[in-house]
Order: structure tokens, then C-alpha cells, then sequence
């Protein structure tokens, strides 16, 4: 089975980084939160006015039942310093649709 999850809080990431979710506990079992686990250099970060922005998780389940708890961590960030902060970073002027994003399945899919 495949789950959309929101995390609770927000992340940041400078314009000088970019960052990746990495698997938490592989020995959590066959749960895996990490397939769509990259972030640009200035996600969640603006001009001041974005206190972060949550993350949208794409869970995979392998033949095991588990259970979510509030407050439970589902993954960890690795962040990597640029060579040089890129001259673009992640946002609207850049026609990203993620900087404030919700819980809303991709463009991908048509509402009907």
C-alpha cells in the first residue's frame, strides 16, 4: 500500500544547501518515507515571510501492517553545502508549487 502524508512540522532549507530524507530506522521494518525525499536550495525558506514549509511524504508499507503516532519521527534530513548559493533558489518566481504546499496529491492527477 501506498500512503500521501503530511509532516507536522516545517522545514528550511538555505539557499546555500540542499537536502535529502534518508531512511530513519531501516530496522523499523518495511516502511519506507523517502521516495520523493529531495529538496531544493530555498525550500521553505522566502524572503522572511515562509517559516518553512511542510513536507509531503510518499509511504510505502511492504507487507506489514503499522501504526502512526502523533508526534512519531518518520524520517531525518541530510543537508549538503553548495560549492556556490545558486543565482535562482526554490519559489514562486521560479514557478515552484511546493513553498506553502498542503496536503494535495501532484499535478499528475485530474479532479474529475
Amino acid at each position: 500500500r501506498f500512503y500521501i502524508l503530511l509532516s507536522k512540522e516545517r522545514i528550511r532549507v538555505p539557499p546555500e544547501c540542499a537536502a535529502e530524507m534518508v531512511v530513519y530506522d531501516a530496522g523499523a521494518g518495511e516502511i519506507r518515507t523517502h521516495y520523493a525525499g529531495f529538496f531544493d536550495p530555498g525550500f521553505g525558506w522566502g524572503d522572511g515571510t515562509i517559516l518553512g514549509t511542510k513536507v509531503v511524504m510518499e509511504v510505502r508499507a511492504r507487507e506489514v501492517p503499522f501504526m502512526v503516532y502523533d508526534g512519531q519521527t518518520s524520517f531525518k534530513g541530510w543537508f549538503e553545502r553548495l560549492r556556490s548559493r545558486p543565482e535562482h533558489v526554490y519559489g514562486s518566481g521560479l514557478g515552484s508549487s511546493y513553498q506553502r504546499q498542503t496536503l494535495t496529491l501532484s499535478k499528475h492527477f485530474k479532479r474529475l
